[in-house]
Parts: structure tokens; C-alpha cells; sequence
């Protein structure tokens, strides 16, 4: 068999364990949110609601757990009009995504893997809270997580079990085929490759981190942590790319947000914070 051949074979591979890792815990999500609407309704919706002056700082906290679909969730979640969105950048700085096994793995100082966590949380956290109060929008309060139902035309009445089916294989495969781009580009233009993208220069290498880190996947976080583990990159550039690596949590968001003006100043706000943070830790000279 070719290299070209094999390189796209492990693509496809790579990217149907990507989807299947993930899948469980998103079909569990639509399935929780279905019953919230179906059984809970407004009660719980209004309740989530007024603690929302909260939101930031528990989505920092959970958003620090490494599992992609996490801010998956959440980007439903605030599709569906349940949180802010100011929690959902929360979720997106702090999480850990892929990054955390993969430094435990290689035998990276705890300590260190707990210093870098830490900062993700209180940089979503500050960086959340703040979003809230001087965003130029807010949520919805008359948008429901049955929006998303209407705008689907999946035909919610008939079930709780049969809508979350129809959402979660509607959007597992829509990841999947982003996935299969994402990783047959990896595949083809290398990890060295990349590495050679950043350079010396102050802030253009934070710039690209966080550019990269953008990429709706896990590989995103997985070739920036290599890259630091490697020393190619310093604490701050990391930071940047860490910090803006939501796993499929911006897939999702385009997908289930329909207000793509939202979506795009959501983006710009997520990625000029991860290069600012990340800046800041390189001028301070923040080792990890």
C-alpha cells in the first residue's frame, strides 16, 4: 500500500476513534437536555437562570475535567438558551482537553500539569466573568433547548429518546467528517512540520498557537502539547493555544447556534484572550 494511501487509512481510523470516544458522553448530554425539557421545563430552565451570575465559575471548574465533550455540551447547552456566555468561554479557557493525559503519560511534573490546569481555570473564570458583564449581548431568555428541536424539525413530541437520537447522530456525524479534514491534513503535512510555523518572534508565535488551537479537534491540543513537551514552544505560546483548544466545542457551537453573528465574536473574543493570556505568561516569565 502507498504512503498516500496509508496516510489517508489512518486518518479515517484516527477519526472514527476520535468520534467514538465522544460519542456516549454526547448522546448522554442531548439525552439529559431532551428530559430537562421534557420533564423539568421552565422550572429548571429559570433556575439555572438565576444562578447564571455564577455560571464562569462553575464552568471553569468542570471545564478543567479532559474530556472533549464537555464543551460540546456547553455549546448546546448555550445554543438551547441554558447558560451564558460568559460561562461557555469559561468552558472553553479552562478546558484541558487532551492535554492533561498525554503530559501525565510522559511523565511531566505533576505539580507542573497542576499549575497549567490551575491557570486555565482562573484565566476562564476571570475571563468569563468579565464577558458577562461587558459582552455587547446576552442570552436569550425566551430561547429554550427546544429552539433547537424547531429549527432541526425533528419532531420532539414524539419522544425524549427519539429527538436526542435525532440530534446526536445529526451532529456525531457532522464531527465526524470535520474530524476526517482535520486529521488527514495532519497526517499529510507532519508534527515537524508544524513545528517550523512558530517562531521566534514576540506574540506572532502566541498568534499561531492560538490559531491552531482554534481547530475544532482534539488533535489541535495534542500537536501544542507535543510541541511544548518537545521544546519547541514556550510556556506562553502553549498557554495560548491551550487556552483556545475547545476540542469540537466551536464545531458544535456553529452548528447548533443559529445567531452566527454570536458565534463569530464568541470566536474573536476566545481567540484574543488566549493570545493575550499567553503573551502575558511569556512577559512575565511564567515556567511551567
Amino acid at each position: 500500500m502507498s504512503e498516500f494511501w496509508e496516510t489517508l487509512l489512518d486518518a479515517l481510523l484516527d477519526s472514527l476513534l476520535d468520534t467514538l470516544k465522544i460519542a456516549p458522553f454526547l448522546f448522554i448530554i442531548y439525552l439529559i437536555m431532551e428530559l430537562i425539557e421534557h420533564k423539568a421545563g421552565d422550572k429548571t430552565k429559570n433556575f439555572i437562570s438565576k444562578s447564571g451570575k455564577f455560571g464562569p465559575l462553575l464552568g471553569g471548574v468542570l471545564g478543567a475535567v479532559p474530556q472533549c465533550g464537555f464543551s460540546a455540551a456547553c455549546s448546546g447547552l448555550y445554543a438551547g438558551g441554558v447558560i451564558t456566555v460568559g460561562t461557555l468561554l469559561a468552558v472553553f479557557l479552562s478546558t484541558s482537553d487532551e492535554m492533561l493525559p498525554i503530559m501525565l503519560s510522559q511523565g511531566f511534573p505533576v505539580l507542573s500539569v497542576l499549575k497549567i490546569v490551575g491557570s486555565k481555570v482562573l484565566f476562564g473564570i476571570g475571563a468569563g466573568l468579565l464577558v458577562d458583564l461587558f459582552v455587547p449581548f446576552r442570552r436569550d431568555e425566551k430561547k429554550s433547548i427546544h429552539d433547537l428541536c424547531e429549527h432541526d424539525h425533528c419532531h420532539c413530541e414524539k419522544g425524549v429518546l427519539r429527538s436526542a437520537l435525532h440530534h446526536f447522530l445529526e451532529i456525531i456525524a457532522y464531527l465526524f467528517v470535520f474530524t476526517l479534514i482535520i486529521n488527514i491534513v495532519v497526517g499529510f503535512v507532519g508534527e515537524e512540520n508544524l513545528a517550523k510555523i512558530f517562531v521566534s518572534v514576540p506574540v506572532v508565535g502566541n498568534m499561531i498557537s492560538a490559531l491552531i488551537g482554534l481547530i475544532p479537534n482534539c488533535a489541535a491540543s495534542i500537536v501544542i502539547t507535543d510541541l511544548y513537551l518537545s521544546g519547541v514552544i514556550s510556556s506562553g505560546v502553549m498557554m495560548s493555544g491551550l487556552l483556545v483548544s475547545a476540542g469540537v466545542g466551536l464545531a458544535v457551537l456553529f452548528r447548533s447556534n443559529r445567531n452566527m453573528k454570536q458565534n463569530l465574536i464568541i470566536t474573536a473574543i476566545l481567540y484574543a484572550v488566549g493570545v493575550l493570556l499567553g503573551t502575558l505568561v511569556d512577559v512575565v516569565g511564567i515556567v511551567y
